[in-house]
């Protein structure tokens, strides 16, 4: 049975405000705690980030499948479609997100990505809303947010196919820890996140004019991932409804 739209919201809304409270909040207290040394800031960051996301998945997954990213909900859509064919765009096809469903996922989700840079904010006693200064667009971060992306809609579709979602919580958090290291844009990877990180002027911020390119790039990303799965595993459709963690 899944829980009825107002429930999901709520756990989406929930979710990714929690998840952008732990990534700016972290960067926040790693400035804070080692000021001379950004290489330790980002690791404190990281960490704080793998167990913060999994612990929120494990929380809403069973409300909403823990989402928290327009990337994952789209794909959800586009694949859910992909394994039920013959029904008009917008109706769900008993396998995924709906295209109405979907609007409502982003609209949370962005709103909760600003809620939850606010709330870092009030909680480390800085102005509740600073625009961040940081200017994170080049060519190489456009690149890192294509491959980060990408490999994050490859992973949860992968689990949720190979009948192995339960392992999200670990393997969503593990793999976003790790590209925080391997990409050259800390692994945003998700549009909902890039929006909220503009409104904390800290280490996890990202200046306004870099939204756009961020964003570009994770839909680019998403195209990557979504071809990648259907290759890798042409009925992953047919799970769509268990992605992130079956909803309830």
């Amino acid at each position: 049975m899944i829980s009825s739209l107002p429930r999901r919201l709520l756990a989406e809304f929930l979710g990714t405000a929690l998840l952008v409270a732990v990534v700016v909040g972290s960067g926040i207290a790693a400035q804070q705690l080692s000021p001379d040394d950004v290489g330790l800031q980002l690791l404190e960051n990281s960490m704080a980030t793998v167990f913060g996301l999994a612990a929120l998945i494990l929380m809403f997954g069973p409300v909403s499948g823990a989402h928290f990213n327009p990337v994952v909900s789209l794909a959800d859509w586009f694949l859910g479609r992909s394994g039920a064919r013959g029904n008009s765009l917008g109706r769900r096809a008993g396998k995924g997100l709906s295209l109405v469903e979907v609007g409502a996922y982003v609209v949370a989700q962005i709103a909760g990505g600003i809620g939850g840079a606010v709330l870092a904010n009030v909680m480390f006693d800085l102005d509740a809303v600073t625009l961040s200064t940081k200017d994170r667009a080049t060519s190489g971060h456009f690149v890192a947010e294509i491959v980060a992306t990408a490999g994050l809609v490859a992973l949860i579709f992968a689990l949720v196919r190979s009948g192995r979602g339960a392992l999200a919580a670990p393997a969503v958090g593990g793999y976003i820890g790790a590209a925080y290291w391997f990409t050259s844009s800390t692994s945003f990877a998700n549009p909902a996140v890039t929006i909220g990180r503009v409104f904390s002027d800290t280490f996890a911020g990202i200046a306004p004019g870099s939204v756009a390119p961020f964003v570009l790039a994770q839909l680019v990303g998403l195209v990557v991932g979504v071809l990648l799965i259907l290759a890798l595993y042409p009925d992953a459709g047919e799970r769509a409804d268990d992605v992130v963690v079956r909803p309830g």
